[in-house]
């Protein structure tokens, strides 16, 4: 299809419902398509928005564009959840149909507030000169699931530019707060600007998040602030960040700092510490966090990157959301864990040993695997016969190091910005491993989700081979996966 201005911004309900059914059908029989992991209906999904616990449930909205894999009329759809990991679809839930949201209702958050759950989000307006005009939108929802009472809560200031984006609600201390990712309209640099207001209605900004001294580049995407044991973690999305500022390989990457605690007055994190990637991975953005009731943090991200394509591309949809995963911090450092209830998906455990070879595997499955100390090696998995094509996992404990590589698992995807990403451990240490496994979908957790890495391959859907080096004397066990929609 030519993707044209006027075909990505044509009202959903200019579509004909056979176009969609049939998207639908495509988007389904994909051998590339997730099983355990939310993705499309149809179309493309991107950011995770609203995360949040209401009415005895854990609820999760995404950016959607059904009808094709581009970024077009963005929508919100809903998913509801009791475990995390469970989740039942509940189809569109917030429409592109006010002036303030002509063009997309884009990302934001929601927060439960008396027996209702409050939803902030940014709406993509623009006018007949194509002028973007983002406005911060409020609606509440009620028990069953209807949003409703849409309004406009502020737009951007003079200093600020249409790069106004992306609302995380919170409330401290009798007051509510956002966080709005922004870009300033004389430097053109990105920041998170910190607004106020008392009754959800009436607000006033505070000004720029001082959280580093280094320039943030020219956009902050997806900002989000969350509390573990006294510390905050903000997790955000610079855009043209310099990488002597920090390192990362991707197009964008998806960063956190640790700070002792946030000054809302002052509108700084006291002891901010060093920015640090989230994921060292090929795909993970615009990840949202939020504290439950009970003070577990979670969090959730988009597994793809914006002004970036994949293979899925050519059958009419794109792209994913990861596992929700449990942060906390151990010793200074950020932990991401898979929830609990993951277990509850296994079924036909198998032993591994040194020698571990096996065919046809299902495609959707977990390997848990210990490397000792000293041990040099790979991993074999979306294998041919002879191994020449694979998405390979690259162990070295005697030095240190883990690699992902995908740059021999079928069809490449952003090869510029390469095709193997590399972390570092204490040498000469053992290395555990817990390798979840989605199709066309790979997350590793090593030690014990000290390091988090993610990304997309496209491998021949006939290569379904694992195959572990002879001489790592690794142990661990393969456990099957069931499907969740």
């Amino acid at each position: 299809m030519n993707w044209t201005t006027e075909k990505r911004y044509l009202p959903y309900d200019k579509w004909p419902k056979e176009v969609l059914k049939q998207l639908q059908k495509q988007a389904a029989r994909s051998k590339y398509q997730m099983h355990y992991h939310l993705h499309p209906i149809s179309g493309l999904i991107n950011d995770p928005n609203g995360f949040s616990y209401f009415n005895g449930k854990y609820h999760l909205f995404c950016q959607s564009y059904p009808f094709g894999p581009v970024h077009g009329l963005k929508s919100w759809v809903h998913f509801k959840s009791k475990d995390l990991v469970h989740w039942k679809y509940l189809g569109l839930a917030i429409k592109p149909d006010t002036m303030a949201d002509s063009h997309g209702a884009y990302s934001g958050s929601a927060k439960t507030i008396g027996n209702k759950l409050f939803i902030m989000y940014t709406g993509n307006h623009r006018d007949k000169n194509w002028k973007r005009v983002p406005y911060q939108i409020g609606a509440w929802m009620d028990k069953n699931g209807t949003v409703q009472d849409k309004h406009i809560l502020f737009k951007n200031p003079s200093h600020i530019t249409e790069h106004f984006r992306d609302p995380q609600i919170l409330k401290e201390n009798g007051h509510y707060y956002a966080l709005v990712g922004a870009q300033d309209s004389v430097n053109k640099h990105g920041h998170i600007d910190l607004w106020q207001s008392d009754d959800l209605k009436d607000w006033h900004e505070l000004g720029f998040l001082k959280f580093s001294k280094h320039n943030m580049g020219y956009m902050i995407e997806c900002p989000n602030l969350v509390k573990f044991n006294g510390k905050v973690i903000l997790i955000f999305c610079p855009q043209g960040l310099d990488k002597k500022v920090a390192e990362y390989d991707n197009i964008y990457p998806n960063m956190y700092v640790i700070g002792d605690k946030i000054d809302w007055e002052n509108h700084k994190i006291i002891n901010s510490g060093k920015l640090k990637n989230l994921d060292d991975e090929f795909d993970v953005y615009a990840s949202q966090a939020f504290n439950a009731p009970d003070g577990k943090v979670y969090e959730i991200s988009w597994v793809g990157l914006p002004d970036t394509t994949y293979p899925t591309d050519s059958e009419n949809w794109a792209n994913c959301l990861s596992q929700v995963k449990e942060l906390t911090i151990e010793n200074g450092k950020l932990m991401q864990r898979p929830v609990p209830a993951m277990k509850s998906l296994h079924y036909d455990e198998e032993k591994i040993s040194r020698d571990f070879v096996k065919n046809n595997v299902s495609g959707q499955y977990e390997l848990k695997i210990t490397i000792p100390a000293n041990k040099q090696g790979t991993l074999h998995l979306a294998a041919n016969e002879d191994l020449s094509q694979s998405l390979q996992i690259i162990f070295d404990t005697e030095n240190g190091s883990l690699t992902l590589d995908r740059s021999k698992a079928g069809k490449p995807v952003s090869v510029k910005y390469g095709q193997s990403r590399i972390i570092k451990f204490a040498e000469k240490k053992e290395l555990k491993l817990d390798i979840f496994v989605d199709h066309s979908l790979i997350e590793i957790f090593a030690n014990d989700g000290e390091h988090v890495m993610t990304g997309r391959y496209f491998s021949n859907p006939e290569d379904q081979k694992i195959v572990l080096d002879k001489n790592s004397e690794c142990q661990g066990k393969f456990l099957k996966i069931k499907s969740i929609l």
